[in-house]
């Protein structure tokens, strides 16, 4: 097979590194890729949601399979792009991906279907939001409905937080600029957060390892939010019971309820899922692997993956059990100094080749370059590195990805130091 992945940051190389352990191996192309992905296959300077010139690409090329790795070309549609001209690719219509695209949407969504999420209203201008949160009170939790890369949710403890959580959005400075323009305000849901990766074919699907993410930028869960610094998988939390529990009640409900609104989900339906007392409830809808989940969930697939995702871009996958995870994994992200707020790139990078020598490592690119002249590896990102571990249980996976970590160095380099300490309770 010849693939193309549209994306290049951990993700994307997670999904590449796994595409390319098939038998036999495909033939891979990237738009745009980076410097690890190019050790996998042939990387083109193109935007990832450049549709035309992408669907140019795959057409040259003759691809038999496109998989997109960032929600933003999909929400763009390139999936109807692509289905137009007749070519497979993997992820949801753009139809589908407002799952994802509006928050609005998807709350809405769940309340026609019956699907458990917190209670909520949308605004669209300042005063009439400030009067229901003054009603409301806080703990409250403030979103922008549109994508903002996975910061646009803000959990408000006091009014004043989210006093300032609103005014960001919809005052004058609209720091999430049009994603913000529209915003949800919800009732705070008490509990542990996990994620839910279903890979769906419209009808059917397959459930990927559940995974936890660590979402702000230091230790003990403080700071402020970021695209995510660590994951494990499988999480402890999401039981057998649990996870059925929310297949029948969250995924085959969404599934329905996006046929009979004539837009069938296919792709990774990613469920963010709050435990409470009162059972799972949905944070929110994403509709494509999480970063950095996918970088420690795919090494727990021990299917062919490219396999797996053109069965779901031709409404395929089979009706059976989804595979058992075999061990654990955990990914520890190396960002630069000062993220998510300013920092500072093209510091050199050493290291990774010692890290890689380690049995069960594997170090992901996210945010690299090669330098000109010189051909050195730098920092070029906010998230610089994932160095994943794979072990037969959590603790072995979380000590072989810190081993990697230690081999590692860059200017100002940064890294939470507990990633995985509540799945280690938990188990």
């Amino acid at each position: 097979m010849k693939i193309l992945v549209l994306g290049g940051g951990g993700r994307e190389h997670a999904i590449a590194l796994k595409l390319s352990q098939a038998t036999p191996p495909p033939e891979l192309l990237f738009a745009p890729g980076n410097p690890g992905m190019a050790a996998l296959g042939t990387c083109v300077p193109l935007a990832a949601d450049d549709i035309p010139a992408v669907l140019d690409l795959a057409r040259r090329e003759t691809v038999d399979l496109t998989v997109v790795g960032p929600e933003i070309p999909l929400v763009k549609g390139v999936v109807d792009a692509f289905q137009a001209a007749g070519l497979a690719i993997f992820g949801p219509t753009a139809a589908a991906a407002r799952l994802e695209g509006s928050k609005a949407f998807s709350k809405d969504f769940m309340a026609r279907y019956g699907i458990p999420t917190a209670a909520y209203q949308t605004f669209t201008a300042l005063e009439p939001a400030r009067a229901f949160l003054e009603k409301t009170g806080a703990p409250v939790v403030v979103k922008a409905s549109g994508l903002a890369a996975g910061k646009g949710a803000v959990v408000c403890t006091t009014m004043a937080e989210a006093r300032e959580a609103l005014d960001s959005m919809l005052g004058p400075d609209a720091i999430f600029g049009e994603a913000g323009r529209e915003v949800v305000i919800e009732e705070f849901m008490d509990g542990e957060e996990a994620s839910v990766f279903a890979v769906c074919d419209g009808d059917r699907y397959v459930l990927l390892p559940a995974a936890q993410d660590h979402k702000r930028a230091y230790d003990g869960d403080k700071g402020p939010n970021t695209g995510g610094m660590g994951a494990y998988a499988p999480a402890p939390l999401m039981t057998p019971a649990r996870l059925d529990q929310v297949c029948r009640e969250v995924v085959e409900p969404t599934l329905a309820g996006m046929r009979a609104e004539g837009c069938p989900y296919a792709g990774v339906l990613y469920v963010g899922v709050m435990v409470t007392a009162q059972g799972p409830k949905v944070v929110e809808f994403n509709c494509r692997l999480g970063d950095p989940e996918t970088q420690c969930v795919l090494p727990l697939y021990d299917g062919d993956l490219a396999d797996l995702f053109l069965k779901a871009a031709t409404g395929r996958i089979a009706a059976s059990a989804s595979p058992a995870p075999n061990g654990a994994a955990a990914v520890v992200v190396i960002a630069s100094g000062g993220y998510p707020g300013s920092y500072r790139n093209g510091f050199p990078i050493a290291g990774i080749e010692e890290a890689e020598a380690l049995p069960g490592v594997q170090v992901l690119h996210a945010g690299t370059r090669i330098k000109q002249p010189d051909g050195v590896l730098a920092t070029a990102g906010g998230r610089v590195l994932g160095v994943t571990g794979r072990g037969a249980t959590l603790k072995q996976a979380l000590d072989i990805a810190y081993m990697g970590v230690s081999k590692i160095r860059f200017d100002g380099m940064h890294f939470r130091t507990d990633i995985g300490k509540k799945g280690l309770a938990a188990g």
